[in-house]
């Protein structure tokens, strides 16, 4: 009896009390809060920015379709990406509409390409010129073995962001620059050391070792290729390496010209504001982000394309992308694929997007519309629709493979052991780099190879 009173009384200690009142008061908070219901067939969105877009197009909708409503849900990316793997997967149940990033899209191409959860569109695309009307790289991540799976929501083209107050004030001409050689020489006097401790307190460019986004942009810009028309790894090309050996002698070396600026941290921000770099890529989407995140860079910037790594070469690459996609278990497919027309076809959309985000449509038909020429003064009063529509249909298509972010994964590791490689053994030139960086991206090629060999779908026959 005593043992029973003693543990009772360890139990019911202030200590214990205190955690026990705790618990029930935060369980009833919770299930108190009020929950919205929503009514009607489901759509889920991951993107703030679009779940707000989409409330009055909804609207009208719903309004005019009485018999098919549709009520939309705003979710994290990672539980939407779950929730549609388990629905793709075990028959869980999912919403009949789905949007969702290349990232998670192209977890559903995993499988043989009649078991992808979504929808094929392609036939319904070009039945009824839908797929004429769409700017066609856009369609590239959406689209495996073949066949397309989703609407694209953006085209994503990238162009170059620099601090034209620096530039202009140096009396510096950026018309001269067409290629990544030109851009370096012409803006070569910028790279200052300015408090004398013989290190450089302004770069020319962003970029490092440890940056995929950029590394990739660069590569899919020179037309780089990570996976063939079977879906299987081939990014260690002479011409990716050449890339990667490039770069690198930028970032280290007695000619440093790079360093790597935060794209979305707070330190990153400020040291953009300050001066430490000067160009940086920048897609659509950023741009409308740094508005937003960075306001003190307003009238610093203006926008060029990208130099071309040779003459007459691309001047865009390309970064993100969305699309929207029915799910095969829907008992609602048509009204499903007619509500994602209603919505990424519509010019209030477009306009919406690009107003709020600097995100332009993939939707050619309506390029013609006058915002897209609307001065900025966020980037020194230039037509930045423009600049970025007329790199549109320039920009480079985008592997769909499920391994996408693996291959990116490799590749940066590749890079980083290049770097170590280089500052070794004191090898700061490309011809010098090329073979070093051949090897390192062959090995993880097959590194790569040796993961996707498991899954029996993606292996090629004998």
């Amino acid at each position: 009896m005593k043992a029973l009173s003693d543990r009772l009384g360890r139990f019911l200690s202030p200590g214990a009390l205190i955690i026990l009142m705790i618990a029930i008061a935060t369980s009833t908070t919770v299930a108190l809060l009020p929950t919205k219901e929503v009514v009607g067939i489901p759509l889920w969105v991951s993107a703030t920015p679009h779940y707000d877009a989409y409330q009055p197009l909804l609207k009208t909708w719903n309004e005019q379709h009485p018999d098919s409503q549709f009520g939309i849900s705003l979710l994290h990316a990672k539980a939407l990406e779950r929730r549609m793997l388990a629905g793709f997967l075990s028959g869980a149940p999912i919403a009949d509409l789905l949007e969702v990033h290349l990232g998670i899209a192209s977890k559903a191409f995993l499988g043989p390409v009649d078991a992808v959860g979504f929808v094929d569109l392609t036939d319904r695309l070009h039945a009824e010129g839908i797929y004429e009307q769409i700017n066609t790289p856009s369609f590239a991540p959406y689209t495996s073995r073949g066949r397309i799976f989703g609407l694209p929501h953006d085209v994503h083209p990238v162009l170059l962001a620099y601090r034209s107050d620096l530039v202009e004030a140096a009396g510096i001409d950026v018309s001269q620059i067409e290629t990544w050689d030109d851009y370096f020489r012409v803006m070569r006097p910028l790279m200052r050391d300015f408090d004398g401790d013989g290190r450089p307190d302004r770069y020319l460019f962003t970029a490092g070792e440890t940056r995929s986004d950029v590394i990739i942009m660069m590569m899919l810009q020179a037309g780089g290729s990570f996976f063939d028309a079977k879906d299987q790894p081939n990014f260690s090309n002479p011409l990716n390496a050449g890339i990667l050996a490039k770069i690198t002698t930028w970032i280290t070396g007695p000619n440093r010209m790079c360093i790597d600026v935060g794209a979305f941290s707070a330190a990153g921000h400020r040291q953009r504001l300050e001066g430490l770099v000067i160009g940086t890529l920048v897609p659509d989407w950023m741009a409308g982000s740094w508005k937003v995140e960075n306001p003190g860079l307003s009238g610093k910037l203006k926008l060029m394309p990208i130099p071309a790594w040779t003459k007459g070469g691309r001047r865009t690459s390309v970064a993100g992308g969305t699309m929207m996609g029915v799910a095969k278990t829907s008992l609602h497919i048509d009204e499903s694929w007619e509500l994602t027309k209603h919505l990424y076809l519509s010019p209030a959309l477009a306009e919406h997007m690009y107003r709020n985000t600097t995100i332009i449509s993939p939707v050619k038909t309506l390029w013609s519309q006058h915002f897209y020429d609307e001065p900025d003064p966020f980037f020194g009063g230039q037509p930045v629709g423009r600049m970025y529509i007329n790199q549109a249909p320039d920009v480079p298509p985008r592997p769909s493979s499920p391994y996408t972010e693996a291959a990116s994964q490799k590749i940066v590791s590749a890079a980083i052991a290049l770097r170590v490689y280089a500052d070794r053994t004191g090898t700061f030139d490309v011809a010098g780099l090329q073979p070093e960086a051949e090897r390192l991206l062959a090995e993880a090629e097959v590194g790569l190879k040796k993961q996707i060999s498991r899954n029996l779908f993606l292996t090629p026959a004998p």
